[in-house]
């Protein structure tokens, strides 16, 4: 299950454009927490800790215990602005979680077994769809991830949501559709030409380059008839009685 992860605020009062960029002068991040039966509020945050626990990855579908003004509460990130230029965080949305509520979350997809798939094996190309899978289930129950097994998988073949397990009372928050999650594309080599050395495959072929037929001799006189090279034609015409 997901990791909970501390993080401490304290609630502000000033509003607007110049109480947000003074707080980020203070090394800060401006944010508000709102959702369930109480009112929104405005929060801010240390910019170092907000960001370090950002950076670590799958931030939104964490569980986060959110120390405001010395009272803990179970909060989930709902969206970081940041800055376009910088990519520092300008402001951060929390929403509260009721006990017995069900929250939806974008879960990471972890792919498995890469080396025991047929398809891939032959050239084929791993094709994830969903990076990340939308769940709804009990906050305490938020997955790290859900897992993709590509054992057997050949060209062509594709993982169904329907195919992975999930957690109890974990369900996907699309029901009315067996959306794919990951898929083995392209086109292999076949396997006869896996074993086939490049100088057969080319006479096979009749491509230049091809090995010479079977009981020819290097460097072997051209059969009868056979139109002399362009150099011969040049060095019979230099021969005493020649036309020229």
């Amino acid at each position: 299950m997901t990791k909970t992860i501390s993080l401490k605020a304290q609630s502000r009062d000033g509003l607007g454009t110049g109480a947000s960029r003074a707080i980020r002068r203070s090394s800060e991040v401006p944010g508000i927490l709102y959702g369930g039966k109480e009112q929104p509020v405005t929060i801010k945050l240390p910019a170092k800790e907000l960001t370090l626990a950002y950076h670590k990855g799958n931030f939104f579908s964490k569980l986060i215990e959110l120390e405001l003004d010395g009272k803990k509460q179970r909060v989930l990130a709902k969206d970081l602005q940041l800055n376009p230029v910088t990519d520092v965080i300008e402001h951060a949305d929390f929403y509260r979680l009721e006990k017995g509520s069900k929250v939806k979350v974008a879960v990471p997809v972890r792919c498995i077994n890469e080396a025991k798939s047929p398809g891939l094996k032959k050239g084929g190309v791993l094709n994830i769809v969903r990076h990340e899978v939308d769940l709804v289930c009990d906050p305490d129950a938020i997955p790290t991830h859900i897992t993709v097994d590509l054992s057997g998988l050949n060209i062509g073949d594709s993982v169904h949501i329907s195919a992975i397990a999930l957690p109890d009372g974990v369900t996907p928050a699309i029901k009315n559709r067996d959306f794919t999650v990951a898929s083995v594309a392209g086109r292999g080599a076949k396997e006869e030409d896996l074993d086939t050395p490049p100088a057969a495959a080319a006479a096979a072929a009749g491509t230049p380059g091809a090995a010479p037929a079977a009981g020819a001799a290097p460097g072997a006189a051209p059969a009868a008839g056979a139109a002399p090279a362009a150099g011969d034609k040049k060095a019979d015409e230099k021969k005493p009685g020649g036309k020229k």
